[in-house]
């Protein structure tokens, strides 16, 4: 299985074990403030050169001692020669585990200068996004610089034992502000048509090579499209002759990413379907000779062969995937997809990065945590009998890490199946589907841990006590209420919960009460089955509860589906199916034949009263304590289950 994925491959000298190359996968901020390598990068570092991948490439380093090439606020460094110590330590690690190393420089271009208050681009085309810097356009001399800075960072990395280096010609970053006519408005040599545009990307190529010999590998990543039409970006077809020369120039490897972070369309997010950019790889293979390397949003190890075996991609490039589950290449090439922690395509990662915190990811607790002892699984010091109360993401995710550590675990569910929450999440229109598979992991990592689960099971005082529970985990969740503030004469009020489970029906006209998370999934999902909806929310905005990388989407879905919403609006009462409505422009009244209660959703933990003077320890965790989101609730049962 999977043998065209675990097959080698020749690039230049290189004997590569595999085609599988982990991606720069992002900043991770995890890095001292100075560019240097922290303890708590090389221990996510040491994880990572063990995935099995055949070429890792280290996250991207800015080249420049002024800072105008540094994105963000740890952003590693390789300006000068005294960071070459740090980067060797990562470099020794991935030839430890005979893995190709690769070392990217990262010049943030449009996107830099966080700390100087400017940033640096080919024309001074101003910021469409608030929080990025003034920009200023570069003078010939200052792109000789660049040109420079990018030759001696890749010297330094080749000091430092790296195999080869990679440059980011994409998303927005330095080069792919030159390729792009969004951001190159020059007269001169360097702006115009492709092939001046290319010359600044060319002229770095020409200055690397130089600098690090024919012997060592340089790969360029590439957008296949910028997804910048409305703004007069680049075309699929140039994205194909930037390619083509930057071939030319002399590019061991081309690997092939998908938008600027600017752009107006997602790209990796779980609302598109896995191959959706497969396609740019297929049409780019048709042009190209050189090695092409490919992963925007293709996350399927089986997707990833089949590409293969259909000569669509050379290597497959791997980055969200594998900060899910670190080990989903060993597992694949072993068979046990079933055992493969799913990325959820949330991009929680891309949130906490974006806002110049340390990333992090939804299902993988320990991503950034690898330095510390306190989260890894320990075995028992003493073995106990642990109830954990809640079949839902907090209580699997508990449940299963104390488990692994040797406890005897019981784990209650009311309902007839698990998954809580995420079984009404997994109706989201746009992917929604990955809930039910990360349910299916969870079940499937608790019966191999041998973890008793009582479905159909209301857990009380009675049963914790009779059955001799060493500790209580209540991870009840969350619940929607019928609870609304106005009078409703014969007609129907459900909850969004009962809606995604299709346990009602709502009729033609339906409006759903709160524009959080719950009543925006509810809402779309009646719009798609042809229903016209209303969503009141009475604060000034909708998806408050929404993480930062998903509100747009839902606010793009709000308009696709031709959902009308009410801000700063309430239901005053309902009467003969006519719903009258207080909204900033006064009393409207709209049709109704049922109303949907969205939010705000309220913690179920009366279980914690009740089991005082019952049981031990007792512990409270997830949505129980306060309603959020699915990371909140991995990573408190997963540090829980890690310690109790």
């Amino acid at each position: 299985m999977l043998e065209h994925l675990f097959q080698p491959i020749k690039i230049g000298k290189f004997e590569i074990k595999n085609r599988v190359k982990y991606a720069a996968c992002s900043v991770s901020n995890f890095n001292n403030l100075d560019g240097t390598v922290s303890e708590r990068e090389l221990a996510r570092m040491r994880v990572i050169s063990k995935t099995g991948c055949g070429i890792i490439t280290n996250q991207g380093a800015y080249p420049d001692r002024k800072g105008e090439g540094k994105g963000y606020r740890r952003q590693l460094a390789i300006y000068d020669d005294k960071f070459i110590p740090g980067l060797k330590k990562i470099a020794d690690m991935i030839h430890a585990e005979n893995a190709i190393a690769i070392q990217q420089i990262l010049h943030a271009g449009r996107y830099g200068g966080i700390d100087i208050g400017y940033a640096i681009q080919p024309s001074a085309v101003p910021q469409r996004l608030r929080h990025y810097r003034p920009v200023k356009e570069m003078s010939k001399e200052d792109i000789k610089r660049v040109i420079r800075d990018h030759a001696e960072a890749a010297g330094r990395a080749i000091e430092a034992g790296f195999d080869g280096v990679e440059i980011t010609a994409f998303q927005g970053y330095i080069l792919a502000n030159f390729l792009s006519p969004f951001t190159n408005k020059r007269t001169d040599e360097y702006g115009g048509d492709v092939e001046n545009r290319c010359r600044f990307m060319v002229e770095t190529i020409d200055a690397i090579r130089d600098k690090i010999g024919e012997d060592k590998l340089l790969s360029v990543r590439l957008n296949g499209t910028e997804l910048l039409d409305d703004v007069g970006g680049s075309t699929e077809e140039e994205c194909i002759e930037y390619m083509k020369i930057a071939e030319k120039a002399g590019v061991d490897i081309i690997s092939i990413v998908v938008g600027w972070h600017e752009s107006t369309r997602g790209a990796l997010g779980r609302d598109l379907p896995t191959t959706q950019w497969l396609y740019l790889a297929e049409n780019a293979k048709k042009h190209l000779k050189v090695p092409i390397a490919f992963g925007p949003r293709f996350g399927d190890p089986k997707l990833a062969d089949k590409a293969i075996q259909d000569g669509i991609i050379d290597l497959w490039e791997i980055c969200r995937p594998a900060l899910a589950d670190p080990e989903i290449i060993q597992k694949a090439k072993a068979g046990r997809f079933e055992d493969i922690k799913p990325c959820l395509g949330g991009l929680m990662c891309l949130s906490t990065m974006f806002h110049d915190l340390p990333y992090i990811c939804t299902v993988n607790p320990r991503l950034g945590h690898e330095v510390e002892p306190e989260y890894e699984i320990r075995p028992v010091t003493r073995k106990k009998r642990i109830a954990v109360i809640g079949g839902g993401v907090a209580g699997l995710e508990c449940a299963m890490a104390a488990a692994k550590r040797g406890h005897e675990v019981v784990l209650f569910e009311k309902e007839d199946r698990l998954g809580g929450q995420l079984i009404p999440a997994s109706k989201e229109v746009g992917g929604g589907e990955v809930f039910l598979k990360l349910i299916r992991y969870y079940e499937t990592q608790l019966k191999k841990l041998g973890v008793e689960i009582r479905l159909n099971t209301e857990v009380n005082a009675k049963i914790i006590a009779q059955e001799g529970f060493d500790a209580a985990v209540i991870a009840t969740g969350a619940r929607l209420d019928r609870v609304y503030d106005f009078d409703s004469l014969n007609t129907p009020i459900f909850t969004a919960i009962e809606v995604l489970k299709d346990q009602v029906e709502t009729g033609e006209k339906v409006i759903v009460i709160s524009g959080e998370r719950a009543g925006l999934v509810a809402a779309e999902y009646l719009a798609t089955k042809g229903k016209e909806v209303t969503i009141v929310e009475e604060g000034k905005k909708v998806a408050r509860d929404v993480i930062p990388t998903f509100k747009w989407r839902h606010k793009a879905w709000l308009r696709e589906f031709k959902i009308n919403v009410l801000t700063e609006s309430r239901i005053k009462k309902v009467e003969n199916g006519i719903a009258f409505v207080e909204t900033p422009k006064g009393l409207m009244e709209m049709k109704v034949d049922s109303i949907v209660i969205g939010g705000p959703r309220k913690p179920v933990n009366e279980l914690w009263n009740a089991l005082e003077f019952v049981v031990d320890e007792k512990y409270l965790i997830g949505d129980a304590v306060l309603p959020r989101n699915t990371a909140y609730a991995i990573h408190e049962g997963y540090k829980l289950g890690v310690r109790i």
